[in-house]
């Protein structure tokens, strides 16, 4: 309830106040705008690790692959959220883009890797459902493409965007494809994304009541995520443009608060050798992000008229291309290394030094 306490207060505070605190002379200061980001990402984040709670406890419940589905379109909705806060608010045509890439290198490369790296050193060798792996990246594969690659060697626009006819169709087809897998995880085929074990201790019992409090607690501590989003990306603005950082660092941002919560359940899961668990949460949030993200983005762009800038540079799609095929070499075995880890890890450090030093 404390972070529920946090997050209302703050939202309160800055209804009230907010032209006062986030004036055009304390988002200048370098120190006042430090201490307000700082202030803003503690209560995100808190906010966020309560939806977390909210959503394990509802997966709990319910099992897999239900469970873990419940977690990743959680935390991927509140991601959307923030991005639409920050497109509406204008001059930001990159988002959607800087945060899906984003989304891909932390998610595929460095959670990914350092849960290989700590589930190995201890457990040695983990198992998980090869073929379910092997779904979420035929699907992950194509939608990174068209998401971040195709725009970028399309002719049909000057800039690396789509057109009219492409980002309604994309969008649609996207969308399609992503509901399509979700009916195939969830039934038919789910068992291909269970694998073992995952819980050690009993559930609450299923019930409608219990189900209901946990869902209101899980929106109680999204909506002020929501709500301070646009104060966020003020003050995030403010210090880009103050400290002269790159651009892009607010889609990485944006991708931290949404996944560092979801990050820590995939490491946990990866040390009490639930390795199948790692890869449901992971895989399932970088496609979650690619399916729901990529429509988002689009349909705001068409509504509003902005532009929606989409490809990737030349380096990034180098990085794009170098983590599907590291994904696919890493999860073609039924069993991983440390070794793998450590590779994936090494991405994830040049992609690190790559935003800032392009």
């Amino acid at each position: 309830m404390k972070h529920l306490i946090a997050g209302w207060g703050t939202v309160i505070a800055f209804q009230l106040f907010g032209d006062d605190l986030l004036s055009k002379s304390n988002l200048d200061s370098v120190p006042i705008a430090t201490l307000f980001l700082v202030w803003l990402l503690a209560v995100i984040l808190w906010c966020a690790y309560g939806v977390i709670v909210a959503a394990d406890h509802l997966a709990e419940m319910l099992g897999e692959p239900f469970g873990t589905l419940i977690l990743t379109l959680s935390i991927v909705g509140i991601e959307v959220m923030l991005i639409s806060a920050v497109m509406l608010g204008g001059d930001a045509p990159t988002v959607g883009r800087d945060t899906m890439f984003a989304v891909m290198m932390i998610v595929l490369n460095g959670v990914i890797g350092l849960s290989l790296v700590i589930g190995g050193l201890k457990h040695h060798e983990q198992d998980y459902s090869l073929p379910g792996a092997s779904a979420f990246l035929s699907v992950i594969i194509p939608l990174g493409v068209i998401a971040l690659i195709l725009p970028s060697v399309t002719t049909s626009t000057d800039a690396p965007t789509l057109s009219t006819t492409q980002a309604v169709l994309f969008a649609a087809a996207t969308i399609v494809l992503y509901v399509f897998f979700l009916r195939i995880q969830t039934g038919r085929h789910r068992d291909l994304f269970m694998h073992g074990a995952s819980d050690e201790h009993e559930p609450e019992e299923l019930n409608a009541r219990t189900i209901a409090k946990w869902v209101a607690l899980l929106l109680a501590a999204a909506l002020p995520i929501v709500l301070l989003s646009k104060s966020l990306d003020k003050v995030v603005t403010a210090e880009i443009k103050a400290l002269g950082a790159p651009i892009a660092l607010s889609g990485v941002l944006i991708a931290l608060i949404v996944f560092t919560p979801e990050g820590i359940s995939a490491l946990k899961a990866a040390r009490k050798n639930q390795l199948q668990r790692t890869v449901n949460l992971c895989l399932g949030a970088c496609l979650s992000t690619l399916g729901l993200t990529l429509p988002a983005v689009l349909t705001i762009g068409l509504i509003t008229g902005e532009q929606v800038i989409l490809g990737l540079d030349p380096t990034g799609m180098v990085l794009v291309a170098l983590t599907l095929l590291l994904s696919v070499v890493t999860f073609s075995g039924p069993r991983t290394t440390v070794l793998e880890g450590a590779v994936h890890l090494l991405v994830f450090f040049v992609y690190i030094v790559l935003v800032f030093s392009p």
